[in-house]
């Protein structure tokens, strides 16, 4: 890592001129000239000033970040409000990013964590990212909280994902559906495996024969669902209700049944796993199983501030609220 030694010998000048020229200190007595070729010699070294060394005194920050896959998805909405909410409880200020301008390795990245400008990190992991390769680079670097899934060496906070799902199963096996498809999340994610496994454990429960070309692992986004719901209404013996693992997915599955000219509820129903104020404006609006995100982010930020005060790794889920269904227009009784 640069110093201010290295920059001073690159810029030409003394290091307490490099000091006060990167501090943004006002009264040093250093010409315009100087101070750009100090900034120049800064970025060629690759010089960061290192925030928290300057917070010695108060040893830390009072900043944490929260990093999602997508700032404009309306299901972190409740979440940012709960890790906001703790974060100004605890006299903290709360930043807020997303994964994709954050990548480990990243410049942006660097700035936040390299520099110590923020205490730690509550991070939700995008789908298909490597747990290893997140402990390597962010859980080294600071404090850090993940939620939906764990990482190695990390705290972490989940929500009963297999709860949700069962709930959401459970409630069209009340109606009567027995042919029920899951639109399921990736694959190789921790919370889609979850969901799915809370599906399966309700059709077992009331002694349904799972079948496995009812599942689908494409994702949770809408373009994901609309992939989802085209698979699993193209079987021979298409489905007569679909659980889809996320809201969002849930969106897709309407549009593809509109597509292929089928009413919802009266052809085919739909709930979905998490609810957004977005549920409600779909047409039509979609059954849902809610879950205490708003509780997850407060969580998440509390079991974070044990860990910048030197507390242990621990894995929490928050059971408290329990998913609850809220019941819409687009789940009925099959007309068969």
């Amino acid at each position: 890592m640069a110093k201010l030694s290295d920059v001073a010998a690159r810029a030409g000048v003394s290091v307490s001129a490099v000091s006060r020229v990167l501090s943004g200190d006002p009264a040093a007595r250093v010409s315009e000239a100087t101070r750009d070729r100090v900034r120049k010699a800064a970025a060629e070294v690759g010089y960061h000033p290192n925030f928290a060394g300057r917070a010695l005194k108060l040893a830390r920050t009072d900043v944490i970040a929260l990093i999602v896959p997508d700032v404009t998805n309306a299901l972190f909405t409740e979440l940012t409000r709960g890790v906001e909410d703790e974060a100004v409880a605890r006299g903290c200020v709360m930043l807020l990013a997303r994964s994709e301008d954050m990548q480990p390795g990243g410049p942006m990245f660097d700035r936040l964590v390299g520099e110590g400008r923020v205490d730690g990190i509550v991070l939700q992991p995008r789908d298909g990212a490597d747990p290893q390769e997140l402990a390597r680079t962010v859980g080294e670097r600071a404090p850090l909280v993940t939620i939906h899934q764990r990482i190695p060496g990390a705290s972490s906070v989940v929500v009963p994902d297999e709860l949700a799902a069962r709930r959401a199963t459970e409630h069209l096996i009340a109606l009567g559906h027995r042919r029920i498809g899951f639109a399921g999340g990736l694959a190789g994610s921790p919370t889609a495996q979850r969901r799915a496994d809370g599906h399966l454990e309700a059709l077992l429960r009331a002694g349904i024969a799972a079948a496995p070309e009812l599942v689908t692992w494409r994702g949770y986004r809408e373009s994901d669902g609309r992939a989802s719901a085209a698979e699993l209404l193209a079987l021979p013996q298409r489905p007569t209700a679909i659980v889809a693992a996320n809201v969002n997915a849930a969106i897709g599955v309407l549009a593809q049944a509109r597509a292929q000219g089928l009413a919802v509820p009266r052809d085919l129903s739909v709930v979905a796993i998490h609810d957004a104020w977005t549920a409600e404006h779909t047409w039509p609006p979609l059954t849902c199983v809610r879950m205490p995100l708003y509780e997850l982010g407060r969580t998440a930020v509390a079991t974070l501030a044990e860990i910048v005060d030197g507390g242990a790794v621990v894995h929490r889920s928050v059971d408290d609220p329990e998913p609850v269904l809220v019941g819409r227009e687009s789940a009925a009784a099959p007309r068969n």
